[in-house]
């Protein structure tokens, strides 16, 4: 068993390392781009939806308000006319990205130590390298992907786009994993 307070160097480093890939990953590599379709008519479906002044937050269109409600007439025919959809709002204005990138990288620091937890726990001080790999590797795996895979199954996100983000994260998975071994107390 490693103590959590000899591993603060690779949690800190491998969380950097995969801040900095993300980074480049997303700004330079061009396979995110097609990730959102433009709306046909985007100027008039904003003008339309303006005056409703809808509040940030995420929605449901059409959404029942009860499981009985979901099986009426009226429902179903709101399903058949469409749209039928999930959507975001989010605050107007361009805003900073620096608080998303400030939480991503917490979000980071936070798979890089449960990743050293559980490393931790069924490793002994001086494991080797491959050891190391797998289990930080799993678990980082885990963390930042396995759970992308519900928004397409349950809200229809697009697939491709959600193994794109599978993808990314095997990265950093493999990232995090590197780190950990690079890293590990001897």
């Amino acid at each position: 068993m490693v103590d959590l307070t000899s591993l603060i160097l690779p949690i800190l480093v491998s969380a950097v390392i995969v801040f900095v890939a993300s980074s480049l990953m997303h700004m330079v590599l061009p396979y995110h781009k097609g990730d959102f379709r433009a709306v046909p008519n985007a100027d008039g479906v904003q003008g339309a939806l303006r005056p409703f002044n809808i509040a940030p937050g995420d929605y449901m269109l059409p959404r029942p308000s009860s499981m009985a409600d979901m099986k009426a007439p009226a429902f179903q025919e709101k399903l058949k006319k469409g749209p039928v959809m999930m959507m975001t709002v989010m605050p107007n204005g361009q805003g900073s990205i620096a608080r998303q990138l400030a939480m991503w990288f917490v979000y980071l620091i936070v798979v890089s130590f449960f990743s050293a937890y559980i490393a931790g726990r069924a490793l002994a001080t001086g494991a080797n390298y491959l050891q190391v790999f797998r289990f930080v590797g799993s678990t980082a795996f885990l963390s930042y992907s396995m759970a992308l895979l519900q928004n397409s199954i349950w809200y229809r996100r697009n697939w491709g786009t959600t193994l794109k983000s599978v993808f990314d994260g095997l990265i950093y998975a493999l990232l995090t994993a590197g780190t950990f071994g690079w890293l590990w107390p001897r």
